[in-house]
């Protein structure tokens, strides 16, 4: 493993993580944690593709989170990390690290050759965190960033009750939370910044690939489909027995979803 390092307009050293060899893959990983989250899915590709996993600046603790967060400035990292690499590229991102890819798209759609977008929770018809940012914000700024991701997961993310519950009993799950509470937060914020509604996308003819797990929440499957009906070649995959989290919980599965999706575009 190498590592690959672009500038950025403000100085800001935009470093990404550099696997394997062969057609390229630039992945943004979801919030919630670094680039080591898809450590598993990497693995899985690295033998064909080259696999470059971009460092979200948000999440690098070093980097010292300036409010307020940006998705512009996201989107323009990845073009610059693009930018390295010999064309043609597959774009892959998930969760809020495919917001941030689908900005990079729309700001450079001559750098990436397709896209790959697992369940960005995209503003389309209505915020994504609207009064619960508002009060997940609150509750960390009094000094409580564990709370406030319990209230990130259930009213937010909206998964069920009783499995935050179930999550946030364990020590070292709150301790992981609550070391990137601060990122989690702007992350989010960023996200509701871009307003609801989708028609920007309506220009963007790159093949788009849409990831979506079956027992996902339903807001994101929502935002998906409307997603879908903006994008001018776009197609929903849904992941059967998969949530928000199969780069954890089914690396391999996630893994050749991708390779599918590469296979067409750099005609394997």
């Amino acid at each position: 493993m190498t590592e690959l390092l672009a500038s950025s307009d403000d100085g800001w050293p935009i470093t990404a993580l550099d696997d394997g060899s062969g057609p390229n893959l630039l992945v943004v990983h979801p919030g919630g944690g670094d680039v080591t989250t898809w450590d598993g899915v990497a693995r899985h590709l690295s033998d064909d593709f080259r696999v470059v996993r971009i460092r979200r600046r948000i999440y690098v603790p070093e980097a010292h989170i300036e409010l307020p967060h940006s998705m512009a400035i996201e989107a323009a990292d990845i073009v610059a990390v693009a930018g390295l690499l010999e064309p043609p590229v597959l774009l892959v991102g998930h969760s809020s690290g495919a917001v941030a890819a689908l900005e990079a798209a729309l700001l450079d759609p001559s750098a990436f050759a397709g896209l790959f977008l697992y369940e960005p929770p995209m503003p389309t018809k209505e915020l994504l965190a609207g009064t619960a940012g508002a009060r997940a914000r609150a509750v960390f700024d009094r000094g409580d960033p564990v709370e406030a991701m319990r209230i990130h997961m259930r009213d937010i993310v909206r998964m069920p009750a009783n499995l935050v519950d179930a999550m946030f009993a364990d020590q070292q799950v709150r301790a992981a939370f609550s070391a990137y509470a601060a990122a989690q937060i702007a992350d989010t914020e960023a996200i509701d910044a871009l307003g609801p509604g989708v028609d920007r996308f309506a220009t963007l003819e790159i093949p788009t690939t849409l990831i979506a797990g079956d027992l996902s929440p339903a807001h994101l499957r929502e935002r998906l489909a409307d997603l879908a009906a903006v994008l001018p070649d776009a197609r929903i995959v849904t992941l059967p027995r998969q949530g928000h989290f199969a780069h954890l919980n089914a690396p391999d599965t996630l893994a050749d979803t991708i390779r599918d999706m590469a296979g067409q575009i750099f005609h394997l």
